[in-house]
């Protein structure tokens, strides 16, 4: 599925998949498809301390600071290459979708999936490789996923970012 990406959406979801796997999480869910493409800056009026702020549970990221443990330090050695992941859908359950590292695995969950099936979609109808705001669309196509929870409680416009994000992704 990766190929359909541009490098941007790619790092997108593998930080994404990076960011599951600091807060302790095993599936792959909207909120931190959302805290990455914040982090990008790919979502208007959106920081990624707000994200960051409605995600609950301490991160890895937070444990292994007690310990003295820089992450940043070893986040290059940890594989947020692009290059040693892999976007796949199951063979034998096409509705499991599953991003793979070079030492961990996350399943996407249904609202993840459906977001990224949505930007495939747009991006197959705009002639293009999925690229980020196709996320984001991705991200705002469903109505009951966690990272609408998220933009609505940190008070942001929906319309808004779906009229901003419609212009980048035909681009």
């Amino acid at each position: 599925m990766f190929a359909r990406f541009d490098a941007t959406a790619r790092r997108a979801v593998v930080r994404a998949g990076r960011l599951a796997g600091e807060y302790g999480r095993r599936t792959l869910d909207t909120d931190f498809l959302l805290l990455a493409l914040a982090e990008a800056h790919a979502v208007d009026d959106v920081t990624a301390d707000a994200v960051r702020s409605r995600i609950s549970g301490p991160t890895d990221r937070e444990l292994l600071a007690t310990l003295g443990i820089d992450v940043d330090v070893l986040r290059p050695k940890l594989g947020d290459d692009p290059g040693g992941w892999r976007l796949r859908r199951s063979p034998l359950r096409p509705l499991r979708v599953t991003l793979t590292g070079p030492t961990t695995e996350f399943v996407l969950t249904a609202h993840a999936r459906k977001a990224v099936e949505v930007a495939l979609h747009h991006a197959h109808r705009g002639g293009t490789s999925v690229q980020q705001p196709h996320l984001v669309l991705g991200l705002l196509a469903d109505r009951d996923n966690q990272s609408v929870r998220i933009l609505h409680r940190l008070g942001a416009d929906l319309r808004t970012l779906w009229s901003r994000q419609l212009p980048r992704a035909a681009a």
